[in-house]
């Protein structure tokens, strides 16, 4: 896989007190949702890699998950021309030139060779949210088959700090989601490895605590969707080297503490 690196962080969690405590969630509009940055063409032909050569590692699809997959399809096609995509037909022209055809059948695929942003969709089920599709290009130490079809509660087992309480507040927040309100977070950690595609399955042996270079961000957003009422969890993945960030940014840091360090292969 390849290093693709920013040379600048636009999103910066650490840096601003209400995304730095978990679960730092806010309400946005739902045309801050979607980000492009300067990195866009690099990753979008990283994850065209990743799904040409892992794609069973990076997407998942329950029948179920079809109709709410569509939905978010056509909403997020109605919102692509403010970030400079151009729709004619069955064809969309992205910010780097590059045509890329709406295939109704694969829309989550579709959305990965349009946007940076990983999508994962959740379903209520018995008071629950799960995890019922998804395609996850820029997977952060976890494994997406390991979660498919499992309540949240699960599929954030074992992060030591996501005990049952926060458990228990974030699912009552994923009910409370509403369409016209879109939610946002910020997640920050240490990398020595910066490829986004960093797979880790619960079995996986320990990674031994080794302060890395790189730090990767991630703009974590909710979305339910009007029709299906799924819940939309989309990760837009940002990682730059401790020495690029901006002065502020490296204070801010400091001010932090130590982030959770992993060593990566």
């Amino acid at each position: 896989m390849s290093v693709i690196l920013q040379k600048t962080l636009p999103f910066a969690p650490w840096m601003q007190a209400h995304t730095t405590k978990l679960p730092g969630i806010q309400p946005i509009k739902l045309e801050e949702w979607l980000q492009v940055d300067e990195v866009y063409t690099e990753q979008l032909l990283e994850k065209v890699k990743i799904l040409d050569n892992k794609l069973d590692q990076a997407y998942v699809m329950a029948p179920e998950c079809i109709p709410a997959a569509e939905e978010l399809l056509g909403l997020i096609i109605t919102l692509l021309p403010d970030l400079d995509f151009v729709i004619s037909g069955k064809k969309v022209r992205r910010p780097d030139g590059l045509e890329i055809l709406i295939d109704i059948k694969k829309p989550l695929i579709t959305l990965s060779k349009l946007l940076q942003e990983d999508f994962l969709i959740m379903t209520e089920k018995a008071g629950e949210h799960v995890l019922i599709g998804g395609c996850l290009c820029f997977p952060a130490s976890w494994d997406l088959l390991e979660k498919f079809m499992k309540p949240l509660t699960l599929i954030h087992s074992p992060v030591p700090v996501y005990d049952e309480s926060l458990a228990k507040r974030v699912e009552r927040l994923l009910s409370s989601v509403r369409s016209e309100i879109p939610l946002m977070r910020g997640n920050t950690l240490r990398y020595i490895n910066p490829t986004l595609f960093l797979p880790k399955r619960n079995s996986d042996p320990e990674r031994k605590e080794v302060r890395g270079d790189y730090i990767r961000s991630e703009r974590q957003t909710l979305v339910r969707l009007p029709k299906t009422k799924a819940v939309v969890f989309s990760i837009h993945t940002y990682v730059i080297k401790e020495e690029d960030l901006t002065s502020s940014q490296k204070a801010g840091l400091q001010k932090l503490g130590p982030l959770l360090p992993y060593e990566n292969p």
